[in-house]
């Protein structure tokens, strides 16, 4: 009886206990997740090796470019080929392949030739000359002329000249007869492996233009940083005006190329049909899209004033917290940091095989089993850590937001608020970005398998099951936006009121749904302009990348690699713009909040200033016409009185 107190307080508590034991066992799940991660890293770095991918080998299981280790059973294996950075075929003329291997003995030579050899006199005096032996290593080229085997361990005659292309660096024939068999067994050796093996070429072929292209989205998305920080309704006009001319140019663009790739008589490789399938697919999809925004433009067009009032007091907001928007910057480093890891996992994972001596002292590597499911590991890896990493970005903005928010002294906010929302992530919500991460996972990686299924099943399936999984695929993407929306607003009333992932967000679904006609209705163009934005971003990027692609038709199958440039110039524009985004939906939240818990009193005053006050209420008056003009813009207190201003 006595205990009541105890019993009071112990039931206080609970939901504090929960809410760490429920945060403690997410991280917990993360780490493990991670320590699987940790344990293919180690296993790829041990079983793979990524240079030969890259730099290329020869017969005899030596990596070109680098010192190598002897094979067992291999006696011209295990020689010094740093001088040697070239992989050139005995017989490029006349290229088989077998069982997703090159028939042609190769070898690693310092330079390819530049001329027409006719003769083992020519072969010996190309070597002597430029120091690059283009026979078997154990022959000696004073032997050239003299050994009767020398036919066997030499070039076929005549050797067509060739010179070194940049895709996995071999020796490419110039002859128009001997290029397009090279050309052909190549791309076909690469066209019939799977899709993991597909997708690491198309990074390898064009990876310096991804590289490349990476960069160029990173500068444009720091500059609509600048340009939105210090917006005008100039401004907005010619973002708009950018927009416009952005995606009319790419779409003309990639009509010409395709009008000019089914028309080139010399498109006769299965790659460069594949280039024509898919060029026709990104301008349909891109004339689609064009469409689409500037039929939203015109109708959003009367709405242009308030936006640049939201952005402005938007940006007074990140003016009392200006180390916000290099926030953006610090996660596209760790996310840089953490690509370029997995990409050398994943190229570690794609050469992760045992050596084989087979007859004649070559060397065959035969793939491990049970590569393809540690390589899907690998892949959920990078999407749930990926939006771990944007969740910590998200709820640090939202906490310096709500720090400031929520400061009686809007001249001197509190010292340090970024520092101290990052702080407060690592001590308390961690937890709450692993859930919502993984929510964000689990309902991305059914559309891979959906589309990675229905690649394999295209040629197979019908009519029906076609447009099947196409309701299927629109279906998780729709339920992904909500879940990415509902997700932010729950991180920014975790910031508030310090309660775990699902109490928060029933929380904020509550809220949003007493408000949503007043709140979808404030943030709906100005998330529009921000989606302008990130849509200018891909948009030159892209065009960027079909121009550099489109010089090198010939070897490269650049569909995977364009597609690497849009998603990368996304993500990078999502990143930094999403500052705003995340600014302004947080500030509304909070003023949402605000109206429910205060009345405007001298007790119980509102946070906001007559700012954002008079602003709300304007747009809230122009959306619901005239007759509602003389409402306030949130629930009316008992007595019917309006919201006065702090």
């Amino acid at each position: 009886q006595d205990s009541g107190g105890s019993v009071s307080e112990l039931r206080e508590w609970r939901p504090v206990v929960y809410r760490k034991c429920t945060d403690t066992l997410w991280l917990l799940l993360f780490f493990l997740f991670w320590a699987g991660l940790m344990f293919i890293t180690g296993y790829a770095v041990m079983a793979g090796a990524a240079e030969r991918l890259v730099l290329g080998y020869d017969s005899f299981g030596n990596i070109c470019g680098r010192k190598n280790t002897p094979v067992k059973g291999a006696p011209l294996s295990g020689q010094d080929m740093t001088n040697k950075k070239y992989v050139f075929f005995l017989n490029s003329c006349s290229l088989e392949m077998q069982s997703l291997k090159i028939s042609s003995v190769s070898l690693c030579v310092s330079s390819c030739p530049q001329e027409q050899l006719n003769s083992l006199e020519d072969l010996q005096s190309f070597a002597r000359n430029n120091g690059s032996c283009l026979c078997v290593y154990n022959l000696n080229v004073s032997s050239y002329t003299l050994n009767p085997k020398a036919a066997e361990l030499c070039p076929t005659l005549p050797v067509p000249p060739s010179k070194s292309f940049p895709l996995f660096n071999r020796c490419v024939p110039q002859n128009p007869e001997c290029y397009s068999k090279y050309a052909s067994v190549l791309i076909s050796m690469v066209n019939e492996m799977d899709v993991f093996h597909r997708i690491l070429s198309g990074i390898l072929a064009g990876r310096d233009t991804v590289i490349g292209m990476s960069f160029l989205a990173l500068a444009f998305s720091f500059m609509l940083v600048l340009a939105f920080r210090f917006i005008r309704t100039l401004l907005v006009h010619t973002l708009i005006a950018l927009v416009v001319f952005g995606l009319l140019f790419v779409s003309g663009v990639l009509w010409w190329l395709y009008y000019d790739y089914r028309n080139d008589p010399s498109t006769e490789l299965e790659t460069e049909k594949e280039n024509v399938k898919f060029l026709l697919g990104y301008a349909v999809f891109s004339t689609i899209v064009t469409v689409v925004l500037l039929s939203l433009m015109f109708v959003l067009r009367k709405r242009l004033q308030f936006t640049v009032q939201l952005f402005r007091i938007v940006g007074k907001i990140i003016g009392r917290i200006p180390f916000l928007l290099f926030q953006p910057l610090w996660t596209f480093l760790i996310l840089i940091v953490f690509w370029l890891f997995w990409v050398a996992v994943l190229l570690s994972l794609g050469t992760a095989g045992t050596a084989q001596t087979t007859s004649g002292g070559q060397v065959e590597y035969r793939a491990l089993s049970g590569i393809s499911y540690l390589a899907w590991y690998h892949f959920i890896g990078l999407i749930w850590t990926s939006e771990f990493i944007l969740a910590c970005q998200r709820m640090t903005i939202a906490g310096a937001v709500v720090t400031c928010y929520f400061n009686r002294n809007k001249n001197n906010p509190p010292p340090h608020p970024v520092l101290s929302s990052i702080a407060v992530l690592f001590c308390y919500h961690l937890g709450t970005a692993v859930k919502g991460s993984f929510l964000i996972a689990i309902l991305r990686i059914p559309r891979i398998v959906l589309l990675y299924l229905y690649n394999i099943l295209k040629q197979k399936e019908s009519a029906c099951a076609k447009c099947l999984f196409k309701c299927c695929f629109c279906w998780f993407w729709c339920q992904e936006s909500c879940l990415r929306y509902f997700n932010q607003h729950a991180y920014t009333t975790t910031a508030i009121n310090g309660t775990d992932f699902c109490t928060s967000a029933k929380e904020a679904v509550f809220i949003l749904a007493k408000n949503s006609a007043k709140l979808a209705s404030i943030s709906c163009f100005g998330d529009f302009i921000l989606f302008l934005g990130k849509v200018f971003v891909v948009c030159f990027t892209v065009f960027g990348g079909l121009m550099a692609f489109n010089y090198h038709r010939e070897l490269q199958a650049w569909v995977i690699p364009l597609l690497l440039v849009g998603f990368f110039a996304y993500l990078m524009s999502h990143s930094f713009l999403s500052v705003f985004e995340v600014t302004a939906d947080a500030m509304f939240l909070c003023f949402a909040i605000d109206m429910e818990t205060n009345d405007g009193s001298e007790e119980k005053p509102y946070f906001t200033d007559q700012e954002l006050l008079t602003f709300v209420s304007q747009s809230n008056k122009l959306t619901e016409g005239q007759k509602h003009r003389s409402t306030r813009p949130f629930q009316d207190n008992e007595d019917g009185t309006e919201l006065q201003p702090m």
